[in-house]
């Protein structure tokens, strides 16, 4: 198994109203889980191959709860990947080199039944964690909007974290409001305004590294 680590900044959107029963260990309140994912690698690496600087996304679709599995994935790699870094990442996402059930990539690897042909192709994406914004692009296929939650009276921007010292993809989330759509390609996905999650992630083959 070649090891591999990486720290980065991800937008995450789902169906879940904010809060997201998921990360609680309960049953998605729309009975069912479709999401948006991105992540841009700050610096990483899987053996000797730089993952510098790369991004990923992915689509997903579970028509009940994540863990019932049954679910349909389409994943993005960033297309200035070399050869080397485009295996290195697509073995990342799907849970290879890794400790059994140790990330988000392997316990979602181990519910999706359909996975389509993963997308090299151009990314724009960019995530400020702190400020709980974000947006995504990727022509042809999906656009992807966080923001901070408001106050529905006022206005304001509302803070809100979640915090999982035992999580299999973060330490601490910032959580936010989301917009997602997709443009084209194998999967239709539409959310608005729904549960965003923003955060730092440090992961490697053995799991989240703890501060």
């Amino acid at each position: 198994m070649t090891y591999w680590e990486f720290k980065g900044r991800e937008l995450v959107n789902c169906t879940c109203e904010y809060g997201c029963n998921c990360q609680f260990n309960a049953l998605p309140d729309k009975g069912h889980c479709h999401a948006v994912a991105a992540i841009q690698i700050d610096e990483g690496r899987h053996g000797d191959t730089s993952l510098d600087g790369l991004v990923i996304t992915a689509l997903f679709k579970w028509p009940g709860a994540v863990h019932e599995g049954h679910g349909e994935a389409l994943a993005f790699i960033d297309k200035r990947a070399n050869d080397a870094q485009r295996e290195a990442l697509l073995k990342i996402m799907t849970g290879q080199d890794t400790d059994p059930f140790a990330t988000v990539f392997a316990v979602f690897a181990s519910t999706i039944e359909t996975m389509h042909e993963p997308v090299v192709t151009d990314i724009d994406f960019e995530v400020d964690v702190e400020e709980r914004r974000g947006r995504l692009n990727i022509p042809g296929y999906v656009e992807m909007k966080g923001e901070p939650i408001r106050n529905k009276v006022t206005g304001k921007e509302s803070r809100a974290q979640i915090r999982l010292p035992d999580g299999f993809e973060y330490e601490v989330a910032e959580v936010g409001s989301g917009t997602s759509r997709t443009t084209g390609g194998p999967m239709e996905i539409e959310i608005t305004e729904k549960y965003a999650q923003l955060a730092n992630l440090h992961l490697s083959t053995h799991g989240v590294v703890r501060s």
